[in-house]
């Protein structure tokens, strides 16, 4: 059964950890503790401190996965769990939590956050948890008196479960060498032209209607969902798209690398989801068949440059 290792591409539209959720199976096999001054305990509620406890993502664990018929492992890298707590507090995603990953709940608060540096001195060993050096702890504080009496204290909930979106590293690296080999190939046509001088990136705005609509059709529905989906990137590309305006190079290669991977997010079955709202933001499934189009199209006219430049 294949392993793969799961890294964040920063390039990409979507990236990082959105949420965590409470879970009655957490995949990495590690329960939370409640803690109340202190100790494991759910007696006398009305003096808990309400504090769930626990690792939320730990490294070099292989996590089982299924797609359809396809079953694999996945695990994280003590650099990417590092990248991955940073992220999640810079972007603000504390208070995101959802229950079972099914249902969005609100009064919960990641008040701590922290590495494990050493196991024996950690703050995780105090309370009985054995985690390895790498792993990221949180603190949740519950507010939800309905979530706290309902499932934390009947037991039904025992630990946490990362929401997010991660690249296949191996897939991230062939994509990142086809667009290396473009661009190599186009800079060493530039080198050979006769002025001596860099050509300047033609852009495109060749892109079918289907591509505007998509984009114009994201828009609309980003705005009918309080513009909450998607970076000012995604937002900014959405008008550049809706509007017809030309594209570099770099944006179409871009396009093709965010789609490409984002493409199972998109479900039409519910077009107010933000994985859907911000594929159709960078023109959809149009913009994809496009852009790869383009870049198969430019790769076979700068090896031709560099080929015809080699005969002269």
């Amino acid at each position: 059964m294949r392993i793969v290792e799961l890294i964040i591409d920063e390039d990409a539209e979507l990236y990082g950890i959105d949420a965590i959720s409470i879970v009655d199976r957490p995949a990495i096999e590690l329960d939370f503790i409640a803690l109340k001054e202190q100790k494991v305990s759910f007696a006398e509620a009305d003096t808990d401190k309400r504090i769930l406890l626990g690792p939320a993502l730990v490294p070099d664990k292989p996590i089982y996965r299924k797609n359809g018929e396809d079953e694999f492992y996945v695990y994280f890298s003590k650099a990417t769990v590092r990248r991955a707590a940073e992220l999640y507090l810079k972007h603000g995603n504390q208070a995101n939590h959802t229950l079972e990953h099914e249902h969005s709940i609100n009064g919960l608060t990641v008040v701590e956050s922290w590495m494990v540096e050493d196991k024996e001195k950690d703050k995780s060993a105090l309370y009985g948890l054995d985690v390895p050096v790498g792993t990221w702890m949180v603190a949740v504080k519950v507010d939800n008196e309905a979530i706290w009496q309902e499932w934390v204290k009947e037991g039904k909930v025992k630990g946490f479960s990362i929401e997010g979106y991660f690249a296949d590293k191996m897939k991230k690296n062939s994509e990142d060498e086809m667009l290396a080999e473009l661009a190599k190939a186009i800079v060493k046509t530039d080198a050979r032209t006769k002025t001596g001088k860099r050509v300047v990136m033609e852009s495109y705005s060749d892109y079918p209607d289907a591509v505007k609509n998509n984009a114009k059709k994201g828009i609309e529905l980003n705005e009918k969902n309080g513009n909450k989906c998607a970076t000012q990137t995604g937002k900014v590309r959405a008008q550049q798209l809706a509007q017809g305006e030309p594209v570099s190079l770099d944006t179409v290669k871009r396009m093709a690398s965010y789609l490409s991977r984002a493409e199972e997010d998109y479900d039409e079955s519910d077009m107010n989801a933000c994985g859907t709202i911000s594929y159709l933001l960078w023109g959809g499934k149009a913009a994809l068949r496009w852009a790869e189009a383009k870049l198969k199209e430019e790769l076979f006219e700068a090896l031709k440059k560099e080929l015809d430049s080699l005969e002269d």
